[in-house]
Parts: structure tokens; sequence; C-alpha cells
């Protein structure tokens, strides 16, 4: 499977001047014609004649001055040795740049590194990207499954009873949101910069929350040898009604404004796709089942009924009597059905006679 890389380049004042004159030089012209074209063959861009594909064919490609610019081999070659790099620039060939990283990262950059880098320029800072290819672990077959269930207050919660509460983050995004609307009221160049600035930190932060919580419910799969169960998100922003109150903090209503940002922007499908890759690393097996109802079933008696969720937070059946917290109860749920579909799945088959 393929993982991507991330190193920072420690360039001295001459050598990243050096760099950044290379990557305002060379254009990535061709790859980006044979891009064009590829689409407009595909018909991603509308058919012969619309408006959409009329304006793609008659404009330039143009680069923003600080793209990214790919290298081979032959013009940077890494010394991992000596953590440094010999890359070519417009001012000639540059030995001995630095660079630095996790050691978990440099062990996989050292070890299954393969093709191109990336020379990249964001924020100040230097970075190299580089492609890894690293052999996929058998899937085991799964004594039993660990099921997840994906919400707002609650990110995650296992049918275990793991719980990884939302609050912190949604207070962290809430206020980035009013930070950027203040920026975007003030409507100068240097505030909406500011405001970009803001929207990408948040969107990091939420990303690093997600890894966290996927190498762990991954690391408990793997050693208990149980594979990983998710719901099917599919059109859950259709389904799903925004509310003033979205369960993070009862005391105080939230405008629908907020509630439809939040349904919008939230990283639920990153979450899946952070367990997923781990997974494929550790050898985990991953299904998807129906996301129907499974905070309003019974996992005991099977009853369904809207009523079995009095509040968000809380589950109680009307026919068995069933209680207990309605993430844990769904997270259940989403177990049984991957222990159905498993076996459904896996099944023999019939035998023609």
């Amino acid at each position: 499977m393929k993982v991507v890389v991330q190193v920072k380049l420690l360039p001295t004042p001459q050598e990243a001047a050096a760099l950044e004159a290379t990557l305002r030089t060379v254009k990535k012209v061709a790859d980006a014609y044979a891009t064009l074209k590829a689409n407009i063959k595909a018909g991603n861009l509308g058919p012969e004649g619309s408006k959409r594909r009329r304006r793609a064919e008659s404009k330039p490609v143009v680069f923003r001055q600080d793209a990214a610019q790919p290298f081979d081999d032959r013009i940077l070659s890494w010394q991992y040795d000596a953590r440094t790099v010999s890359v070519w620039t417009t001012a000639g060939r540059l030995k001995g740049v630095r660079y630095a990283g996790h050691p978990d990262q440099l062990k996989t950059l050292r070890g299954y590194r393969r093709g191109e880098t990336d020379l990249v320029y964001r924020s100040g800072k230097w970075f190299l990207v580089a492609v890894c290819e690293i052999p996929e672990t058998p899937q085991f077959e799964p004594v039993d499954w660990i099921g997840v269930d994906r919400g707002i207050a609650n990110l995650a919660t296992t049918s275990d009873g793991t719980n990884y509460q939302g609050r912190r983050l949604s207070r962290y995004r809430r206020w980035h949101t009013a930070k950027r609307a203040e920026l975007q009221a003030r409507q100068t160049r240097s505030a909406n910069r500011r405001a970009k600035r803001r929207a990408k930190k948040e969107a990091r932060h939420a990303a690093h929350i997600n890894h966290k919580i996927s190498k762990e419910i991954v690391a408990v799969a793997q050693r208990t040898g149980r594979g990983i169960a998710v719901e099917e998100l599919d059109g859950i922003r259709e389904r799903v009604r925004p509310s003033r109150d979205d369960g993070v903090s009862p005391a105080r209503a939230k405008p629908r404004a907020w509630g439809r940002a939040v349904l919008s922007s939230w990283p639920f499908h990153q979450l899946e796709e952070h367990l997923r890759y781990k997974a494929r690393r550790a050898g985990v097996p991953v299904i998807s089942v129906d996301a129907h109802y499974t905070s309003q079933m019974c996992p005991r008696c099977g009853h369904t009924a809207r009523n079995n969720r009095p509040t968000r937070d809380s589950f109680s059946c009307r026919r068995c009597g069933l209680a207990g917290p309605a993430d844990v109860v769904a997270g259940v749920n989403v177990r049984n059905r991957a222990r159905s579909a498993w076996v459904f799945v896996n099944r023999p088959l019939p035998q023609r006679t």
C-alpha cells in the first residue's frame, strides 16, 4: 500500500533562496496539460460546447508561485544516515541540505521510499513529501468485532464502552469559527489570509484527533484479534436535521447556523479513512454495516422505536427495559450487524447438483 511521508527541510538562508527560485521557475506544464486532456476526454468537464468545457479549453494553465514541484531520483537523492538530501536547483546542485522528522516517519522513509519526491513550501517552511510502498500485512480471520459508532458530541464510541468525547474539539472549532467570522467581517486581504490560516490550523487539529482515535482502536483490535465494524454514513448530512442543541453543551442553546456548519464540515469520513488505512497496515479486517436505527434498536430483544432513546445520551428499551448510554448501545448494534454480515459473506457457496 502507498503512504506519504513528510519531513521538514532545514535549509540555510542561501539554500532557501535557491529552492525558492527553483520552485518559481520550474513548472509542471506537461503534466498539467495531460491532466486537462484526460479530464476533457473522460467528460469530467461537461459535454462538448458546454460553458465549463469551453472555459477550461480557452484559458491557459496557470500555477501558484509556491506550487509543489516533483523531483525524481536523478535530481534529488537522499542520504539517510546523514539525514541530508542533494537536490538540483536553478543555482546548481545543493548538497547536504538537512532534514528532520518523526523517528517512525524516518524509519518508513528509509525502508520503503519509492518514486518521486515533492518539494513543498508552506507557511514559510520547506517540506519534502515522499511516497512509500509499504507491504500489506495479511488480513487475519477475526474472532469477533469491535463496533464503532461515530457522532458529534462523542467522536467515536466502541462496543467495549470506550468513549472518545468531542466536547473539547467542538469548543475549539466553535472558537475558531467565531474568530474567522470576525476576520471576514473586516473584508481586508490580511484578514482573509489570517482567516484561511485559522481554517487550516483547525483542519490539522481535527485530523490529529482522528489519527489518535483510529490508532487506539486499531491497536486494540489487533491485540485482541478482532475486526472493526463501522456504520455506512453515506448521506448522513441529508438524513440528519440540525438542531439548536447538538448535545455538546446542553446549558447553552446554539443557533441552527452553527448546527448546519457542524454537519457540513465534521470529519466523519476522515476518521473512517484513517481507520481503514491503519487497519490495512496491521492486517485488521474492516467492514461497513447499515447505519439505520442503530441508536433506536434494542440489542437484546430487537425492539426498535424512537422513544427507546428519550435523550441524546440515554437508551431505555420500552419492551425489555435494557438501559445504557445510547452511543454504546449503537456500537453494540454495529458489532452485532457485523457478525451477521461476516457470516453471510463468508458462507460456502451452495453445491450444484
